[in-house]
C-alpha cells in the first residue's frame, strides 16, 4: 500500500490516552491511514517528513463562535484563524441573520473556505420577540426546516430566550426547539444559560437544552455538569478556580473550549489556541487542555471523522515546537500544509453579498433637538429620578441604579450630571422607533456608536456631548455602519462595517488595526472594562443580565419587562 506521506519522529498526542507518544504517522488521501511506533517498512510513501520530535496534535475545534464576532466574511475568518491551529469550527450566523434573513444566512455560508466550517439553526432570531427588539430577519419553524437541507447543519443554535421557552406554549423559539428535536433528535441543542440554577435550569434543560457557554463559577460548573449539561469555557469563564474544579472533579469529559466571540483586532495573534494556553496558565494540564479542544468537541457535535490522530481521521494536525508555550511550527489540513505564507490574505475578494446588504441602514439623521428629552409639561418638576445602566468591570453584565436628575423646563439636563445619553434606532426602515437610556460609562466627553449592536443591530450611539453624537451618528448613516468614536466634533476612530452594518470584507490585518483604533479612543473616553467593544455592543442585548437598551425600550432580561427611563418627578 502506498502513503501520499509519512511523518516521522513526532511526539504524537493520543486524545484516547491524553498523553504524548513517539510515533510516525502515514497520511493517505487527506486521512491518517497509520501511526505507529515501528518503521512502517511496509508502506512506501510519495514523501517522507522528519518531524525531528516536534509535538503534533489534532487541529483544534471551536464548536461555537460566531464568525460575525470578528466582523469580517467566512473567507477572511479562514485565512486567519487556520494560522493559528484552528482547522474545525461550528458557526451559529445567527447575527448575519439578524440583519438579513435566511437569504442572508445562505449568502454568507455560502464560501469555500480552507477551514471547515459547519453551522448551527440560528435559534434566536430575534433573541427575544418582536415585542421587545427590531431585526432585518427572522428565523421560524419554517426557516429552521429549510436549514436543515443543509448537510453542513450539524446542530440547533443557542437558545437564548429563558421566559419564551419555557413559559410561553405559544412563543416561537418553543416552536424551533420541538421542530428541531422531531426533525433531528440526535442533534446537540445548544443552550445561553447565563446565571440560572436550581429549578430554572432544570426548567431550561427539561424542553432539550444540552449545553451552556456562558460565564461560570465553580458552582455553576458543579451543578450543570452534574444537571447533564455539556459545558462550553470561553475566555472569560478560563479562572484558576474553574480550571481546579475541572481538573479535581474530571470534569473534561463533559466540557471543551470555545471562542465564542474573538475580536478582529485579537485574531490578528491567535484564536482558540490562545484559550488552551491560558487554561493551561489556569492551572489545567496541557494534556487536558488539549483534549478539551480537540476530541470532547468533536464528540459533542457529533464530528466522528475528526478530533484524534487516528486511522480513517480526517488528517487535521498543528505540529508545536514547543508544547510549554504551544508554538505552532506548521498546520496541516487535509494532510496538506497551510502554513503563513500559503494563507497570506488575499488582497482583492470578489463580494459574494447582494447590493441590498451594502444600502441596510435606513434610519434618519439625528438632530440636537431629538437629545432634548422632554419628560413633562409642568414647570415646577425640577428633579426626575432615573433608572441608570451600569456596568459590570469584567464580561457583559449591566446593573440598575437609580439617580435624581435635574429637569430645567421639562427636559432632563442628562448633559451637567456626568452622565451618558444612550440612544438606539431602529434601522431597518420598519418603525422609525428611537429608545433613550442613561449610564455613567463614559467619563470624558465624546460619544461612542456602532451598528454592530448584538443581537439586533440597530444602531446605537452613547455619548456625553450632543454634538459628539450627532457627529458620529452622520458618518454612519454614511459609511453604511461600522465602529467609531468622536470627540471634540471629530471621529478619532472609525472601523467600517459596509456589509450589513456588521461585517466587512478587508484582510483581519487591516481591520484588526481599525478596531484597536476604536478601542484605544474607547478607553481614553474613560470606557472601564474588559472588552470595552463588547461590552458597549452587548448594552443592546435583551437576554443578558441584567437590564439593556434596543429599539423598543429598557428592559429587565430575565423578566423581559420594560424598565421606564423616568421613575418619578419630583
Amino acid at each position: 500500500m502506498k502513503a501520499d506521506t509519512i511523518f516521522y519522529n513526532a511526539q504524537v498526542f493520543n486524545v484516547f490516552l491524553k498523553k504524548f507518544e513517539k510515533k510516525n504517522i502515514a497520511v493517505k488521501d487527506g486521512r491518517f491511514l497509520w501511526v505507529h511506533s515501528g518503521q512502517m517498512t511496509e508502506l512506501e510513501a510519495e514523501s517522507c517528513v522528519d518531524m525531528h520530535d516536534k509535538f503534533i496534535i489534532p487541529g483544534l475545534i471551536d464548536v461555537h463562535m460566531h464568525i460575525e464576532s470578528s466582523m469580517t466574511t467566512p473567507l477572511r475568518f479562514s485565512e486567519a484563524a487556520i494560522r493559528w491551529g484552528t482547522t474545525t469550527v461550528v458557526a451559529d450566523a445567527h447575527e448575519i441573520a439578524n440583519v438579513a434573513g435566511l437569504e442572508g444566512l445562505n449568502d454568507f455560508a455560502d464560501a469555500d473556505t480552507v477551514l471547515d466550517i459547519f453551522y448551527a439553526v440560528p435559534s434566536s432570531v430575534p433573541s427575544t420577540n418582536e415585542t421587545m427588539e427590531t431585526t432585518g430577519g427572522k428565523i421560524g419553524k419554517n426557516e429552521t426546516i429549510a436549514l436543515l437541507n443543509n448537510k453542513n447543519v450539524i446542530c440547533l443554535g443557542e437558545v437564548m430566550d429563558f421566559n419564551g421557552l419555557v413559559n410561553d406554549e405559544n412563543s416561537v423559539i418553543k416552536g424551533i426547539v420541538k421542530t428541531f428535536r422531531e426533525q433531528r433528535p440526535n442533534f446537540p441543542v445548544e443552550g445561553h444559560i447565563p446565571k440560572v440554577k436550581g429549578l430554572n435550569l432544570a426548567r431550561f434543560l427539561f424542553e432539550g437544552i444540552n449545553s451552556d457557554h456562558t460565564q461560570q463559577s465553580p458552582e455553576s460548573i458543579a451543578e450543570k455538569i452534574s444537571s447533564g449539561v455539556f459545558l462550553q469555557f470561553q475566555k472569560k469563564s478560563v479562572s484558576k478556580e474553574n480550571m481546579d474544579v475541572v481538573a479535581q472533579n474530571n470534569f473534561c469529559e463533559y466540557g471543551c473550549f470555545v471562542t465564542d466571540d474573538v475580536m478582529a483586532d485579537d485574531l490578528r495573534n491567535g484564536h482558540l489556541n490562545d484559550i488552551l494556553k491560558l487554561a493551561v496558565h489556569s492551572g489545567l494540564p496541557v494534556e487536558t487542555a488539549i483534549y478539551m479542544c480537540t476530541y470532547t468537541p468533536a464528540r459533542h457535535m457529533g464530528l466522528r471523522d475528526r478530533g484524534c490522530i487516528a486511522p480513517g481521521k480526517i488528517a487535521d494536525m498543528v505540529v508545536l515546537d514547543s508544547i510549554d508555550d504551544f508554538s505552532i511550527v506548521s498546520v496541516y489540513k487535509n494532510g496538506k500544509i497551510v502554513n503563513k505564507i500559503d494563507c497570506e490574505p488575499q488582497a482583492v475578494i470578489k463580494s459574494v453579498f447582494p447590493d441590498m446588504l451594502y444600502k441596510s441602514i435606513k434610519c434618519r439623521e439625528l438632530t440636537t433637538e431629538d437629545l432634548k428629552i422632554k419628560v413633562t409639561d409642568d414647570e415646577n418638576v425640577k428633579e426626575a429620578v432615573c433608572n441608570i445602566i451600569e456596568i459590570e468591570k469584567f464580561g457583559t453584565f449591566t446593573r440598575k441604579t437609580k439617580r435624581n436628575v435635574p429637569v430645567v423646563n421639562g427636559v432632563l439636563n442628562w448633559e451637567e450630571q456626568n452622565l451618558s445619553l444612550l440612544i438606539v434606532m431602529e434601522r431597518y426602515g420598519k418603525t422609525g422607533q428611537i429608545t433613550f437610556a442613561l449610564t455613567d460609562i463614559l467619563k470624558s466627553k465624546g460619544a461612542v456608536g456602532t451598528t454592530w449592536a448584538h443581537d439586533h443591530h440597530n444602531l446605537m450611539i452613547m455619548g456625553t456631548d450632543p454634538s459628539d453624537i450627532i457627529t458620529l451618528q452622520h458618518k454612519l448613516l454614511k459609511e453604511q455602519g461600522g465602529y467609531g468614536v468622536c470627540a471634540e466634533n471629530e471621529i478619532k476612530a472609525f472601523c467600517a462595517l459596509p456589509i450589513g452594518g456588521i461585517i466587512s470584507d478587508e484582510p483581519i490585518e487591516i481591520l484588526g488595526e481599525n478596531l484597536c483604533r476604536v478601542r484605544q479612543e474607547m478607553i481614553d473616553l474613560g470606557y472601564e472594562n474588559s472588552n470595552v467593544v463588547m461590552s458597549f455592543s452587548t448594552l443592546s442585548l435583551p437576554v443578558s443580565p441584567t437590564i439593556k437598551v434596543t429599539d423598543k425600550g429598557i428592559f429587565d432580561s430575565l423578566t423581559q419587562e420594560k424598565i421606564p427611563l423616568v421613575e418619578e418627578l419630583i
